[in-house]
């Protein structure tokens, strides 16, 4: 097997770009498919608890280390009545959900929601729906959810259990709004004065609240940036973040993996430019505040290898299968990239939600009655998640590169680091793009001022990029530790095989 040149860059605790915070660990609950029904909750499981949650589920979401959940959606919240979800179980009404063309039984709402995020150990981060609704309900469930007591909503919520108030900081105003297929999708105008009266009013509520304003749907969408700067010109003052979403994903018969594995050359690009429309409509205001992004929709999904719709004849089907991708150790690979390339960028990028959380497009699965399993995907967020907390370091690299059809020439190292200041440790995050050849990784440490030695080194590899976990085999994809890293005169020496994803944990020698 050929050896590519190596690929270095050098580390300095002095160079830094921000630091982490735990939102960037988010993750996303939508009623789509078999997220909720038979993901989350599950009433009869033989590991469900007193109110229907899969104690497995959540055992895996405590492992997958999540930090926030956005709910309920997604291009369902855009039609939903949250008034449905609260109060009596038996007594919520049952709906047509027109996003995904399915059966809302309502048995999983609002107080399902606190009480699962309690039991995950999560942030809660809820969506308002500005497609069919507006500003009013949007305040209504503000009350319901956050004001202590003594009004008409806070005291019907305690009627219905929670005399505590849930004390939800993180709101979004609706979700992908310049997308034609959203119910109540609207004109950059619509929607800049629809957010800045639903922020303004919320914030009359609560004027500690976090708000992110919905930017365009997808970078490739044809309102990217003019959408953006629309409507922050309209609302900058009102909001604390706008929205980014972006998935990745290979065609049915598309095997180019050299362009595949180089998506985290899209989110760059794509942070980037949201960063300058921001900017530019901050200076244009002539305001020191700065927009931070949530990136709260981001996968690997494959749209064309699972349905996004129950077949017709089925008519509004209850949690039918839908977007159940199964994940390769290739995903598993470009999944620990695009968490890089929000890592690179974590002094904007300061919440994120990989999307879904369970069964849809997501790093767990389940079967009703049966197990739940990690998918490939799963493990380099945990990793990421575990490890990549502290402060970013500024790393660029000098190495090989490799020409994409999609993305032209791109360097085969993807990398970043992250520092505790407390203890001193790093942890180097790295991917071979290569497909074939292994690439020698050279890290220069000395303006660590003592001596950092190698804890552990773990790696995502394999000779199959096609290789997957299911139901019969669910730890085919798993880590594996390495041994050849080592620190020798200040410098981190390490082979990443080809397509791997790589965690390279440091620390202080012992005196």
């Amino acid at each position: 097997m050929t050896q590519s040149p190596a690929a270095r860059f050098t580390l300095d605790p002095a160079f830094g770009i921000g630091e982490v915070n735990p939102r960037l660990y988010g993750s996303f609950v939508e009623h789509l498919g078999r997220c909720v029904y038979d993901g989350l909750y599950e009433p009869g499981h033989q590991q469900a608890d007193e109110v229907g949650l899969r104690e497995d589920v959540l055992a895996l979401i405590r492992e997958l280390g999540v930090t926030t959940v956005r709910y309920p959606g997604g291009n369902f919240v855009s039609g939903y009545r949250w008034e449905d979800g609260v109060g009596p179980a038996e007594q919520r009404p049952r709906r047509m959900d027109l996003a995904w063309h399915s059966l809302e039984t309502n048995r999983f709402g609002l107080a399902e929601f606190i009480d699962f995020c309690g039991k995950a150990g999560v942030e809660p981060m809820l969506a308002v729906n500005l497609g069919t609704w507006g500003v009013e309900d949007a305040v209504r469930l503000l009350e319901y959810a956050n004001h202590p007591g003594g009004t008409e909503l806070s005291d019907l919520r305690a009627a219905h259990g929670a005399e505590v108030p849930y004390g939800i900081r993180m709101w979004c105003l609706g979700n992908e709004m310049d997308g034609p297929w959203q119910i109540g999708h609207k004109k950059p105008e619509e929607y800049a004065r629809l957010a800045r009266e639903t922020a303004a009013a919320m914030k009359m509520v609560d004027g500690g609240l976090e708000l992110v304003a919905c930017g365009s749907s997808g970078f490739g969408m044809p309102t990217f940036g003019t959408w953006e700067a629309t409507v922050l010109t309209e609302c900058y003052e009102q909001v604390e973040y706008v929205s980014l979403h972006s998935y990745y994903g290979l065609e049915e018969g598309d095997t180019d993996l050299d362009s595949f594995l180089a998506c985290g050359e899209d989110v760059e690009r794509y942070i980037e430019g949201v960063v300058a429309t921001c900017d530019h409509i901050g200076a244009k205001l002539k305001s020191p505040k700065k927009i931070m992004l949530s990136y709260d929709e981001w996968n690997v999904w494959h749209v064309t290898r699972s349905p996004t719709m129950p077949p017709a004849e089925d008519g509004f089907a209850h949690a039918p299968r839908l977007l159940e991708n199964s994940y390769t150790l290739a995903d598993a690979v470009l999944t620990g990239s695009l968490l890089i390339g929000l890592l690179r960028h974590a002094d904007r990028v300061t919440a994120a939600s990989l999307a879904q959380l369970v069964n849809v497009i997501a790093p767990i699965m389940t079967e009703p009655g049966g197990p739940a399993w990690r998918q490939t995907i799963f493990h380099p967020f945990a990793q990421a998640s575990a490890y990549g907390r502290g402060r970013v370091l500024r790393v660029e690299p000098d190495g090989p590169r490799h020409t994409t059809a999609r993305f032209g020439s791109v360097d085969l190292l993807h990398a970043t680091a992250v520092i505790d200041d407390e203890t001193g440790d790093v942890t180097v995050f790295a991917v071979n793009r290569g497909l074939d050849r292994p690439l020698p990784l050279e890290v220069g440490l000395r303006g660590f001022g003592g001596e950092l030695r190698v804890v552990e080194h773990l790696v995502l590899d394999g000779d199959d990029p096609w290789a997957r976990n299911t139901l019969d085999a669910p730890d085919r994809v798993t880590p594996r530790t390495a041994t050849d890293a080592v620190v020798s005169g200040g410098t981190l020496c390490a082979g990443l095989t080809p397509m791997s994803w790589n965690v390279i944990r440091l620390s202080h020698a012992e005196s």
